[in-house]
């Protein structure tokens, strides 16, 4: 590994060709910065990543002849950008996208985020392993930013010094995402999800209000594991009492599993150095095979919007893509395969504009995430639906049970006029 400076990153990647971006909280802002200082010396670069933070300039269109975009997941940064042509997007499940990274998206270069190293050489890729332990080890060249906050974490993550061609040292913080505030309505939907989980479960969990209203309303229960993709300070409250131990689990018994965190510093510091926490590559993570042989597997995820036949729509607004297909079937397929596994899908009757989330028929151009074959339990803040095993008028009289009271009568009129 030889350090460098930032200004010389631009001199060390290939004018044409493809880098890859560690994502989430250890985006490395001061690398990308270097990048698109230097935009001048690239044409036709294209970019790879999953859910990055920071400003994501290369995705205006000033750089329309120097850099290409390719997301597998939508972020907030890129959104605005996103127009299928120099800023496109790639459906894929999480569990396939290393695959993608050893195959047709191999890159070229990987900019990513590494922890100091010790006496020995050995590094860590601290909060975001998932896809970007395979992007290191697929990658011609790898560049980092050694930043001292970035938290050591056990696992898939740690590297060594050999592994990384040239390092520039910074020191910064990592970035942060804090706690949305919960109200009523998440409260409930939240108790609904709860009021599913036997002691003992295993559970998977993501990010945002109606996750940690979930977690939260968990702190009755007793021997909890985690197998997830990612997890946020949500769970801090749970791992730190003792109700999640993992004392059930089949695979990495003891040890709660993610691929990536995000969160706020608080997060960070939990899991530096701890031995209880294992992050792990999301080919393992969210393969079917493995999230199958945890007992009583439950996989909690959201939605945009669910239509009276089950169809889950969970990554675009109409034909706008805003997220991306992340694990959310990877973990419902594992959660059916697990014995005494559910699935969840937990969602809002409104959205904040006053529109239904239980719909008729999805948006015109809508995306199906998760179809009407694998949907199991959806919650909103009126109760549970159970749809596995139901006919097309079961569910649909189930969905309409748990949708908003205002707009109950017309979907049961919808439903009977198609």
């Amino acid at each position: 590994m030889k350090i460098v400076l930032a200004s010389q990153i631009p001199n060390l990647i290939p004018p044409a060709g493809r880098v890859f971006i560690q994502g989430a909280a250890a985006t490395p802002i001061t690398l990308i910065d270097a990048l698109v200082a230097g935009a001048e010396r690239f044409r036709d670069l294209e970019i790879v990543h999953l859910h990055t933070m920071g400003g994501a300039e290369y995705c205006q269109p000033r750089y329309a002849e120097n850099f290409r975009v390719c997301n597998f997941f939508v972020g907030a940064n890129t959104r605005p950008w996103l127009n299928y042509d120099r800023v496109d997007y790639l459906p894929c499940f999480l569990s396939a996208v290393p695959g993608l990274l050893a195959a047709s998206r191999k890159p070229d270069v990987a900019l990513v985020q590494i922890s100091p190293p010790d006496a020995f050489g050995r590094c860590s890729l601290g909060t975001s392993v998932d896809v970007t332990r395979t992007a290191v080890r697929e990658a011609r060249i790898v560049i980092a930013e050694i930043n001292p906050q970035l938290p050591y974490t056990f696992g898939a993550g740690e590297i060594t010094t050999a592994d990384v061609n040239f390092a520039i040292e910074v020191d910064r913080p990592l970035f942060e995402s804090l706690p949305e505030r919960l109200g009523d309505d998440e409260l409930r939907i939240g108790r609904h999800v709860a009021s599913l989980i036997e002691d003992g479960s295993t559970v998977q969990v993501g990010i945002g209000s109606i996750p940690n209203a979930v977690l939260t309303a968990l702190e009755g229960h007793r021997d909890l594991g985690v197998h997830t993709e990612m997890f946020s300070d949500g769970l801090l409250a749970l791992l730190k009492s003792g109700t999640v131990n993992n004392k059930h689990k089949s695979l990495h018994r003891g040890r709660t599993v993610t691929s990536f965190v995000s969160g706020t510093r608080d997060l960070f510091n939990f899991v530096e150095r701890n031995a209880a926490v294992i992050f792990l590559g999301s080919d393992v993570v969210n393969a079917h095979s493995i999230i199958a042989q945890q007992p009583k597997m439950v996989a909690i995820n959201s939605a945009i919007e669910v239509d009276l036949s089950g169809q889950i729509c969970a990554d675009s607004i109409g034909p706008k893509v805003i997220s991306g297909f992340g694990g959310q079937l990877d973990f419902i397929r594992g959660a059916a395969s697990s014995q005494g596994g559910k699935s969840i899908i937990a969602l809002r009757s409104m959205t904040k504009g006053g529109l239904s989330r239980v719909v008729s028929r999805l948006q015109r151009g809508a995306g199906v995430v998760t179809t009407r074959g694998d949907v199991d339990y959806v919650v909103t803040e009126y109760g549970v639906a159970h749809l596995r095993g139901c006919t097309m008028r079961e569910r649909s009289k189930a969905l309409i049970r748990i949708a908003h009271p205002s707009m109950r009568e017309e979907l049961e009129s919808a439903f009977f006029d198609h």
